[in-house]
This record gives C-alpha cells, structure tokens and sequence, in this order.
C-alpha cells in the first residue's frame, strides 16, 4: 500500500477499508494494484477525493483528472458548485497531500457546445432538460473516458453513488446501496462499452461512512457541501442562461386554459416547466397547474392537477442494459423523475417508436426529462432508459396531452 499516511493513523484509515469492504482489489482488476493505471474523475467535492484517496490508498496506480468546464467568474463564490474555481484547486490539493499526480484539462469549448448550448435550445423548445445527463453522455463518460484510454488507464474510476455488479453477460448497473445518494437516473445513458471501463468504488457505502473515509485520510473536503443545482448556473435562474447563450430567442405569449379560455400573457415558455404551479400570476379561484408548453405557438397550457395525468409516454435516444432485446409488453419500473420512486409499467415498442404505458397515472411527466428502466423484480438493475418526447393520458382538461417532439 502507498500513501503519505503514517503510524497510527495509517492504521485507522487501513482498518476502516476493510470494515467497509474496500481493501484488496475493489476494482476487480486482477493482480498486483501497482500494475494498473486508473484515471480517477476528480470534481473537487468529498466523493472523488475519497474515491482517489482510497484507491492510491490500496496501491492502485492513480492519476487524478479534473475538468475545467466553463466560465467561472460567476460561479466561483458559489458554495455547491463543481468542476470550477475554488473546485479545481481543491481537487489539486488532495492529490498533493496524497502523492498522486494531477491534471487539469480545458473542456470549455466541448461543454459548451454539448451542454450548454443544448440546455439553453431544450428550453426553448419547451422541454425541461436535465444537463447533468449530458454532461456524463456527452463529456465525463465519452472525452474523459478515452482521455483515460490514451493515458494507458486500466479503467476510469468516479465518485457515483452507483453499483457496477459482474453479470452472467457482462458488467450490469445496479442502484446504490444508499437510496438516499442513488445517481442511476442520472446515469441511465451509460452503454455497454463504457460500462465496461467504469468503476464506481463508492456504491456499496452511505454518505456517512464516505465522510469517515475523508476524515480517515485527512482530506481538505471532508467537510465540503455537496454539490446543488446545476454547476454553470450559479445564481439559480436558468433564464438568465438561456437568454445569454440564445439572446432574443425567447419570445412572449398567451397563457391558455386546457378548454380553450385565454387567461393571460407570458414574456417566454422558458419562463415554465411542466407541473409548475407557482409564478403564473392567474386568479381563476382554483389551483392551476402548467399543463404542456407549445415552443412553436408560444403557449403555455395550464388546467386542474387530474389533467397532468398521463399513462403513456413516448421516447427518444433510447440506451438499452438489458439482456434481452427490447420487446413489446415486457414489464418493468420507471421512474420519470430523479426523485420519484420506481412504479410498475410496460414496455411500448411499435417498430421505431418505443415508449412506456404505466399501470398508474404519473402527474407532471415533462418532455426532455429522462424515463429510466429498472428490472421489475426488485428495481434495483437499471436496464437503461430514454428522453421523454411526449406523452398522452387520461388527463380532464379537454384538450388531453399532445405529443411534444
């Protein structure tokens, strides 16, 4: 084992990875650790550096990563933020204090491009996108990955709260032992292939004991917030976003019952997101809730909360994890938003056009948030999932839900 920790509190660190099941070869690489080189995704917050921190520990050959993603001036006074300022300087201290190398590597142009812009665009589209997604499908799991590759890396090891699971056919993704942390909806777009190269030693564990590990190992972070909101929208308004990256894009329209009744104006749709309550300014003495947006009419549709209801979604993007081929009728679990439970549903595949019908009703279902699949047994495999294109459903307001994309 390799680490400037020494004496007794190298012992304390020592007998803490094995009470946590995190001595010998976590990794299931095989062999001596010295003789495999893992890039370590370092974002600054407590996860990676436990992650780095842990993995040198046990004599893993570790090269620590962090990207510089974009602009920080205005992020870098806020708590909660990553992969910028205050974040990248953190992450450089635990490698020195630790003896591993580091890099830092100028994503800003890439980022832009695959997340910012398309976050800025989905909006304007009248969806709600979810950026965190993109950034691991398009930056953390696709460039990073073969950065890593090119750095004669073994496998690229992260912080996730996810379970990578050796199967009868290959690596599966499984949730995270802590409810509580579980990432699998943000982590649905992981393939096969890159699955195979990833490694997520922290999923068996809580937040709790990731702490102990980073006070263990003296770590800078061990009492660092996590990470809130979206990282390049450091005041919390993503209007702000849009307009900057898509200036005079949006543009001003009617609010417009589900029956028909125009009950206002709006100054954009990007103002709104489906299921939004709050911010409609309208007294029509009944709560009214943002039914579905038209980018293209510049409506915003509001009605009653039974007509957010929705049985049927259709999808786009789709990554399948299964075993089996996709197949209509098959049973699974959704869930159609990061904090929502599991529920039962069944599979829709009528050639090029696959979705989901559920055996329920979900209410505020929003088009460019994720539907993620989970093996129906137990909900504990994810089977991979897709974007939400539209919906339709039993909802009341008269003129039903349309499809959106």
């Amino acid at each position: 084992m390799t680490t400037l920790l020494t004496g007794d509190a190298a012992t304390r660190a020592d007998e803490l990875l094995c009470e946590l099941n995190l001595s010998g070869d976590p990794l299931g690489l095989g062999g001596h650790p010295g003789d495999h080189r893992v890039v370590v995704a370092m974002s600054g917050g407590v996860d990676s550096s436990v992650t780095a921190a842990v993995l040198h520990r046990l004599g893993y050959d570790v090269v620590g990563v962090t990207l510089q993603l974009y602009d920080h001036g205005a992020a870098i006074a806020k708590k909660g933020a990553c992969c910028a300022g205050q974040d990248i300087y953190d992450a450089k201290r635990v490698a020195e204090a630790c003896g591993f190398p580091h890099y830092v590597l100028d994503y800003e142009s890439r980022f832009r491009e695959a997340v910012i812009e398309e976050f800025a665009d989905t909006y304007l589209a009248g969806y709600t996108p979810i950026p965190c997604v993109r950034c691991n499908q398009t930056v953390k799991f696709a460039d990073l990955l073969e950065t890593a590759k090119q750095l004669g890396a073994r496998c690229m090891a992260t912080g996730h709260y996810i379970q990578r699971v050796e199967g009868e056919n290959g690596p599966e993704l499984r949730r995270a032992a802590d409810a509580g942390k579980d990432q699998s909806y943000f982590l649905f777009a992981t393939t096969h292939e890159q699955l195979n190269f990833l490694r997520f030693p922290l999923g068996h564990l809580n937040k709790d004991q990731t702490r102990r590990l980073a006070e263990a190992f003296g770590l800078i972070v061990a009492d660092k917030p996590d990470s809130q909101d979206i990282c390049f929208v450091p005041n919390g308004r993503y209007v702000d976003i849009v307009e900057k990256v898509r200036p005079g894009a949006s543009r001003p329209g009617q609010i417009v019952h589900v029956d028909g009744r125009v009950l206002g104006e709006h100054e954009g749709v990007i103002r709104y997101t489906v299921g939004q309550r709050r911010g409609l300014n309208i007294a029509l003495g009944e709560p009214l809730y943002v039914v579905r947006l038209d980018a293209e009419t510049a409506e915003v549709v509001v009605g009653p909360r039974e007509a957010l209801e929705v049985d049927t979604i259709v999808l786009k993007d789709i990554n399948w994890l299964g075993d089996d081929a996709l197949s209509d009728g098959a049973p699974v679990r959704v869930k159609v938003r990061s904090t929502r439970p599991p529920v039962p549903a069944a599979l829709s595949v009528d050639g090029d056009t696959i979705g989901v019908v559920l055996a329920k009703g979900e209410e505020g279902v929003a088009p460019g948030q994720a539907c993620v699949f989970y093996s129906p047994d137990d909900e504990d495999r994810v089977l991979g999932g897709g974007w939400i294109a539209g919906t339709s459903g039993r909802g009341t307001g008269g003129t039903g839900h349309r499809l959106i994309g």
